[in-house]
This record gives structure tokens, C-alpha cells and sequence, in this order.
């Protein structure tokens, strides 16, 4: 089947997603606006009208991919007219053109696809990193501050702005930079950038290394893992970053009724130094309805730490409220040969004996450990590749849940 058959039923559930609907409809001969977008684009060569414009840009990018699949596709079907000419030269000026032009149809079917799928609602955002370690014992903590690491690294690389906020490892450290070897038992990088959340989001879940441990006197390879999760950055009064989201908003992700929140003021533990010990500084909020608990000590101020434990809180229960939403889409595409991103599944595999990183989920494997860890081109790469392979399982879901519609 063509692929402007098979998106073409998404055209309604995506407009079912968008805000408002628009006063320009779509059409039953013009599933993909393109029509509407070339009149819409005469329209204000002559006469600017805002809503005009805006419904322009919905359409442009989808407009712009229709028309280059169909000259691809147009290309194909030429080159295979050509290809049973009895002129034998142009049969081979053809057979050369094949191979290119099926990349090109392949690109293009991509960038349809992809201009179809809903923006996450949080893809503007900046980000919070939350690293802990899983299985493994000392050996998982290790990794756990190699993710910090690679993390911080990326985002350099990257003009990604980031902070450190929480850093504790096992001999007590519960601030400060992550010295290299250090024991992680959870670190919070915020990547304070807009869009930050949008370009990380595909590193959620549970990152598994296999290596040899400094302890292992045997030489044996062990397998150890870390949790990452990817939250939303929320500021600490709503913002224009939020768009129409308030934390006053009962309807809204971020909103919190106080009334559902326990909060408990306590002394610091471990290291910190006299006065952090002595002072109840400590803060740990408990969401009743979810049991969710964020507890911060990280400085000697009882106001700086409740009021960074509030963001933290806001952040965890935004991603679960969107998780939830999304659970009966996520069914769907289970039943269209899709899984779920999630903390609780298995993402990548960093191999130190064969320096190789493996996707679990795009299925990319690179020899190219060294600079994976280092956040260089090479994990970039390994990204890049994970958020096509959302893209498509967020097409798949659409289409399962369409399809699931005209049952």
C-alpha cells in the first residue's frame, strides 16, 4: 500500500490532539493540506492574516513532505518505464538512478511520518537527569557516576547549560562536582536549556554496562545497571516556558493540591560539615495519592532545599501524569508490535570487552565505547537513531489506535 494511504487516517486523531481546531478544515480530497497550504500561501502574498499564518505553519512542514514523496515516487515510476526501454543505454542510466531514488523515497516517507506526530507537551522544556544505581552493587554505582559523566559531557559539547543539584554518593557527599570513581547512589543534572527535554527524553530507562571490576581478582565480566529518567525542568513559580500550564491550574500537569502533600523537616545526614548536621535543613515531601518522596539536604538553607524539593516533586508527578495518559496508547501500539520506554525496561548495553554500545530499542550497535562515554558524535549518533525509532513507534500508535476506531 502507499505510504500516503497508510497515514492518511491519522489525519483526524491529529487534529483530535491539537488544541483548537482550526477554522480551516481539512478536507476529504485533501488529507494532507497540501491544496489548502498553496491557497493559504497565494492568500497572504496579497492580503497577511494571522490565523491564515499560523494555519500555514501547521501545514508546512507535512505540505513540504507530500510534495517531496510525490516527486520521489513520480522519479521511481520513470526510472522503471526507462528500465524496459530497448535503448540499452538508457536502461542503464536508470538502473544507476534506482538505488538513489529509492533512498530519497525512503527519506521522504521519514520526514512525512515524522511531521505527522504530535510535539510532546514538554519537548520545550529544559530537563532534569535523574541517575541512580540498580543492580550491581558497588560496581552499578560506578556506572552510575560514568552516566553523570557522559551526561555532563554531551551537554558541554553541545552548548547544552546544565547544574549538578543533588550528588550523593556512598561515603556521604551530598553536593559538589562528581569526582571521577565516586560511588553515585543518585545525582539530579538539570539541563537548563529550552528543548532540553525534547532532545533527552529518548535516554530514559535502564542502562546496563558489562566490564571487568577493579575488585575482580578473577578477571570475570559482570553485568551491573542504572536507572536514568528524564523529567520535565518546571521553574519554581509557572513561567511562559509552561505555555497555558499554572501550577494553580487543577487540569494542569504541574498542579499540586497542598492539601495532598506531607512535609517532613529533619536534620541533614552524612557529610556536610557541622552546621548542616545540627539544623534541621532537610526536606522530604511525600505525595500521598502517589507515595511519591523527594527528600533535599543539599544546602544549610530549610527555604532552598523545600523550595528545590517542590520542583523535583512537580517533575516526577508531571512525567506520571502524562505516563498515565498515554497507557491506553501504549496498549495499542503493544498490539502493533511497539513497546513502551519506560524506567523499568531495558534501553542500552555498554560493553567494555568489545568497547561496543547496543540499542535495545533502534537496534544501532557501535564499536565506539570511548567516545559514547565521552558524549561525543558517537552517542549522539546512537540518540539520534533511538528518537527516529520513537518517531516511528509514535506513527504505529496512531495508526492502532485509528485503526481500533473503525472496528
Amino acid at each position: 500500500m502507499d505510504m500516503l494511504e497508510v497515514l492518511a487516517p491519522l489525519k483526524k486523531t491529529i487534529e483530535a490532539k491539537t488544541a483548537a481546531p482550526s477554522e480551516h478544515k481539512w478536507v476529504k480530497e485533501d488529507e494532507f493540506g497540501t491544496s489548502e497550504h498553496a491557497t493559504l500561501k497565494d492568500q497572504l502574498a496579497t492580503d497577511y492574516d494571522t490565523r491564515a499564518a499560523k494555519r500555514l505553519g501547521e501545514l508546512q512542514s507535512t505540505s513540504y513532505a507530500v510534495m517531496e514523496y510525490d516527486k520521489a515516487r513520480s522519479a521511481l515510476q520513470e526510472l522503471q518505464s526507462l528500465l524496459e526501454s530497448p535503448d540499452k543505454e538508457l536502461r542503464e542510466l536508470a538502473e544507476d538512478d534506482v538505488e538513489p531514488t529509492q533512498e530519497l523515497i525512503g527519506q521522504a516517507s521519514a520526514a512525512l511520518k515524522s511531521s505527522l506526530v504530535p510535539v510532546h507537551p514538554f519537548a520545550h522544556l529544559p530537563c532534569l537527569i535523574e541517575i541512580r544505581p540498580g543492580a550491581g552493587g558497588d560496581e552499578a554505582a560506578l556506572f552510575a557516576g560514568d552516566l553523570l559523566r557522559m551526561y555532563e559531557g554531551y551537554c558541554a559539547r553541545n552548548g547544552l547549560r546544565t547544574a549538578l543539584l543533588k550528588y550523593e554518593t556512598a561515603d556521604g557527599m551530598v553536593s559538589g562536582t562528581g569526582a571521577g570513581g565516586s560511588h553515585v547512589q543518585e545525582a539530579v543534572l538539570e539541563v537548563d536549556s529550552p528543548g532540553a527535554y525534547g532532545i533527552l527524553r529518548c535516554e530514559a530507562g535502564v542502562h546496563r554496562v558489562q566490564r571487568v571490576p577493579a575488585t575482580e581478582s578473577k578477571g570475570r565480566t559482570h553485568t551491573s545497571a542504572a536507572s536514568v529518567l528524564i523529567l520535565p525542568s518546571i521553574a519554581a513559580e509557572g513561567g511562559a516556558d509552561m505555555g497555558e500550564e499554572s501550577f494553580n491550574d487543577p487540569k494542569s500537569d504541574y498542579y499540586i493540591d497542598v492539601k495532598d502533600v506531607k512535609t517532613d523537616v529533619m536534620r541533614a545526614s552524612g557529610a556536610g560539615g557541622q552546621h548542616v548536621n545540627k539544623t534541621e535543613s532537610a526536606i522530604r515531601l511525600t505525595h500521598i495519592p502517589t507515595n511519591t518522596v523527594v527528600a533535599v539536604q543539599e544546602t544549610r538553607s530549610q527555604v532552598q532545599n523545600k523550595e528545590k524539593a517542590w520542583r523535583f516533586l512537580r517533575s516526577r508527578i508531571a512525567q506520571q501524569r502524562r505516563e498515565e495518559r498515554e497507557e491506553e496508547i501504549v496498549r495499542l501500539r503493544r498490539g502493533a508490535g511497539a513497546g513502551k520506554v519506560g524506567r523499568e525496561n531495558k534501553v542500552r548495553t555498554y560493553n567494555w570487552g568489545q568497547q561496543r554500545v547496543s540499542d535495545h530499542r533502534s537496534g544501532l550497535d557501535l564499536r565506539n565505547l570511548g567516545d559514547v562515554m565521552e558524549g561525543g558524535e558517537a552517542l549522539e549518533k546512537v540518540m539520534e537513531s533511538v528518537r527516529a525509532w520513537m518517531a516511528e513507534q509514535e506513527v504505529l500508535g496512531l495508526v492502532a489506535e485509528e485503526e481500533s476506531k473503525q472496528v
